[in-house]
């Protein structure tokens, strides 16, 4: 939960869906109380898919319970209680808390309303303390709600699990009961559908059924390994993108995993972003001579964070404002140097960029790598390939003059939209992040963020799909655009992204040779059509089910005998197929054809030839497709002609 209070104007600005989840926690508190009178409530929030109440009472509540809450929730409904607001004094809210009136059915004499205590005393002094009240519960809450809890009858409790007050382990712990409601019964039957279809598709088992990767203790949570199949689909998309790279004029660059701190506090992402880094690195003979110096550990960070006053002045000066203050500036005799896992690769292909002179003639210059980088993750946040703490981009900075930055911008945009049209991924939104200026996080010119972000909005115009503006999404360098993708069950994932940069240009004093003979800066173009491979996989796997189209599948034919009388012809068409290019194997194993086929189709291989007598009589193959059932009969030569063109066109 976050601990940053939301003021009662950006609490009343909930969804109608948000309103009737909101009241429906408010109803499940009641079915509690009801059940379970002792019970002490937290706080009951809306949230995505659903709602949740943090509580602290004897009974556990375990899933067999759901039933028997429910149950009374449907009784709370058809009384059809109105949800009333309440204001009230701060001493009127403590005396109702201290009864344990507040957040109960009636007063509870010896067992009071400890965290509706705590909670009031968290409200500014000044602000209106409100109550909903619907029966006989009555609660601190600003709302909204709906009218009546005859609205929340589409109701259904999902889980239960452990939860902390305000997310501090020192608080002690409390129940979270999760669950869900929709306006309709279709709506929450469909969702209930959609979830066990998602249990389905979930890429960490189908990863694993279908041999794609594998995340090991001894190796570390988040870190993926790639095993032969996946790697094929990996391959098989950056050799895709690779074609459209060449056709656009990119360059394939390299760049270390690894690089020295002075190159991320140039960048801006070192100490800043340390939270979503690994730490430093630091040579071997300063962790000796610091060792001995007796420096503790703050005192090391702070060394390893600082810079030399000529280091600040240079930058604050290109940057025309103060963007590293005095409380950094350390003397060079007290300075640490290290290393750090990139955990962008920008600042490498920036170094390449002004590695050699620049004429405007030159621009622009496109720079791509299929980079590997590193954050630091929670552990608990990590999720098989969709949040990892080391992934691949499929990255690309582009160096060009201002006026070619509509141009640039409207081509990375293309790039998206090839990716996802071939990949059948037609279902998306766009997400246009700009800055906050208010926050002091966004660096750089106003003027320029404002052309930036100019150029962002227009290109998204052209998309042809529903934009939204959201302030403050926007990276420190500059606004972006990201495309949130709707796979084929409804869920929203946020995967392509392009970024207008005007910042890091300047902090890396980058500039070329304009018309008129002199220096001039030129505007940075961040992209990624996939993002994070691993991420992109992960949710590609999700997307077809593990039901690949053939130009992706690890395995795209698999050759099934029928007897050993068949072995010589099948080695026939396991050569012609393997010399054409495809992915194929052969089971010629002594099982029976059913049980060939079963394994096959739960190995998800798109193309299955069963090869009996009669097919190797006529120099053909009986074929099944996983999702298209039986094919017929085809010869030899018909089949290949029409799987090669299936890959090689990248059919869906």
């Amino acid at each position: 939960m976050s601990t940053e209070r939301k003021t009662l104007e950006e609490r009343a600005q909930m969804s109608d869906i948000e309103r009737l989840r909101h009241s429906c926690a408010h109803i499940m508190a009641t079915a509690i109380l009801r059940i379970w009178p002792d019970a002490q409530f937290a706080y009951g929030p809306p949230i995505e898919n659903g709602f949740y109440y943090d509580f602290k009472m004897a009974h556990r509540v375990t899933p067999d319970d759901f039933e028997k809450i429910e149950a009374e929730m449907k009784k709370i409904s058809k009384e059809n209680q109105k949800f009333e607001w309440k204001g009230v004094t701060r001493e009127e809210a403590k005396a109702m808390a201290e009864s344990g009136r507040l957040g109960g059915l009636s007063e509870r004499p010896g067992n009071p309303s400890i965290f509706k205590l705590d909670l009031i005393d968290k409200i500014p002094e000044g602000e209106q303390i409100s109550c909903f009240q619907n029966g006989d519960f009555i609660d601190l809450c600003a709302g909204p709600h709906v009218g009546y809890s005859g609205k929340c009858k589409n109701v259904k409790l999902t889980s239960v699990s452990s939860s902390f007050y305000l997310g501090d382990e020192s608080k002690g712990q409390l129940q979270r009961l999760y669950g869900t409601a929709f306006p309709t019964k279709e709506e929450l039957d469909a969702y209930f559908v959609n979830l066990e279809e998602a249990k389905k598709r979930d890429h960490r088992k189908l990863g694993k059924e279908l041999k794609l990767f594998h995340i090991d203790e001894d190796v570390g949570q988040g870190l993926i390994l790639w095993t032969p199949n996946g790697a094929v689909l990996r391959q098989e998309l950056q050799n895709f993108i690779g074609e459209e790279l060449r056709k656009q004029g990119y360059h394939q660059v390299f760049t270390p995993h690894i690089g020295k701190l002075a190159l991320y506090k140039t960048s801006g992402h070192f100490p800043y972003y340390k939270d979503a880094q690994f730490p430093a690195i630091i040579e071997q003979d300063q962790l000796e001579k610091i060792a001995h110096e007796g420096c503790g550990c703050a005192e090391m960070t702070a060394r390893l964070d600082a810079v030399s006053a000529q280091f600040a002045s240079q930058l604050n000066e290109r940057a025309g404002r103060e963007i590293i203050g005095q409380d950094r500036i350390m003397d060079p005799e007290k300075l640490l140097d290290g290393f750090l896992l990139k955990p962008m690769n920008c600042p490498h292909h920036i170094k390449i960029f002004a590695s050699q002179p620049h004429s405007y003639r030159d621009l622009p210059v496109r720079l791509a790598e299929f980079g590997t980088v590193y954050r630091w993750e929670q552990s608990g946040e990590l999720n098989g390939m969709t949040r990892v703490r080391g992934f691949t981009q499929d990255d690309a900075h582009l160096f060009c003059t201002e006026d070619q930055v509509a141009a640039e911008v409207l081509g990375c945009l293309s790039l998206v939209k090839i990716v996802l049209n071939t990949l059948g991924m037609t279902d998306y939104r766009v997400r246009v992040g700009l800055r906050d200026p208010d926050n002091n996080k966004f660096t750089g010119n106003p003027a320029q963020w404002d052309k930036a972000e100019a150029a962002c909005r227009e290109a998204a115009a052209t998309l042809g799909v529903p934009f939204t503006e959201e302030p403050g999404e926007a990276a420190f360098y500059g606004p972006k655009i990201d495309f949130v993708i709707k796979d084929v069950i409804g869920r929203e994932w946020q995967l392509g992204t392009v970024q207008v940069d005007y910042v890091l240009p300047v902090r890396f004093d980058l500039s070329y040779n304009g018309p008129d003979n002199k220096p001039h800066r030129p505007v940075m173009i961040h992209r990624a059509p996939f993002g994070s491979m691993e991420r992109f996989c992960g949710v590609l796997i999700e997307h077809f089910a593990g039901h690949f189209p053939t130009w992706l599948a690890p395995e795209q034919v698999r050759i099934l005998t029928i007897s050993e009388k068949t072995d010589a012809f099948a080695a026939e068409i396991f050569a012609q197929l393997k010399e054409a290019g495809l992915r194929v194997t052969l089971d010629n194993d002594a099982d029976k054809i059913g049980a060939k086929i079963r394994k096959a189709q739960l190995d998800k291989i798109p193309y299955m030839l069963v090869l009996g007598e009669k097919e190797a009589a006529a120099n053909s193959v009986a074929i099944r497709h996983s999702k298209r059932g039986d094919l017929g009969v085809k010869s030899v030569a018909e089949f290949l002609t029409d799987v090669t063109a299936e890959v090689k066109e990248r059919k869906l």
